[in-house]
Parts: C-alpha cells; structure tokens; sequence
C-alpha cells in the first residue's frame, strides 16, 4: 500500500479492486465514447418512445441515411439498439430503459447544476 493515500488499507484495496477490472473498465469507456457523438444521442433520444425508421431517424438527426445507418450499426454493436423488419422496411428500437436512464440522470445533474 502507497504511503500518500490516508484511508485504511482494506478500503484502499476495495477500489483498487473496482478500478482493476481491465474489461469492465474498456467496455464503460467505450459506452461513453459512443454516447458523446452529438447524432448517435439524438437517435437515442428519437428512439425513447417509439419504434423508427431509417429515413425517418436521418430527417430527426438532420443527418445522411447512409450515415444514420452507420452510427445505427455502431449502437447495434453496443446492443443499445435492435431492429424488426416489416416487409422492406427495417424498424429501429432501444434495446432496454438503461441508457434512456443514464441520460435522464445526466440531463437531472445539468439541471441541478444550472439551478445552484
């Protein structure tokens, strides 16, 4: 155990353990990466009530269809979002309420900051 640091030594060995899990640590990372890209936020926040197309989600974002379904292929990978297929058209939807709470919680702390 370092010498600088003043709280006990098995507190100090719980968050180390915390902040050791390469793994979880990469894949927390890579979430945020995702989410600080302006247009894959708004199609997040298109998609928190409702299921939408392509075309449709590229008019919201105010963005290409070909780059709407890159960032779609991008928050597929991260499983945030999932799609249906009806005849030709592919619907998209938030794969669960998880990142639709985290940015809810986000949006509360900004506004709590902005009211101090």
């Amino acid at each position: 155990m370092d010498e600088l640091h003043s709280i006990s030594e098995d507190r100090y060995r719980h968050i180390r353990k915390q902040l050791t899990n390469d793994r979880e640590i990469r894949e927390l990372s890579e979430l945020f990466k995702v989410l600080c890209d302006p247009t894959r936020l708004r199609i997040i926040l298109a998609l928190k009530d409702q299921e939408l197309c392509v075309h449709d989600l590229a008019a919201l974002a105010d963005t290409s269809e070909s780059n709407t379904s890159h960032q779609l292929r991008i928050l597929r990978n991260l499983r945030l979002v999932n799609s249906r297929r009806e005849g030709k058209q592919v619907f998209y939807h938030l794969e669960d309420a998880h990142i639709t709470n985290l940015i809810r919680d986000v949006r509360n702390h900004l506004q709590e900051e902005k009211d101090r």
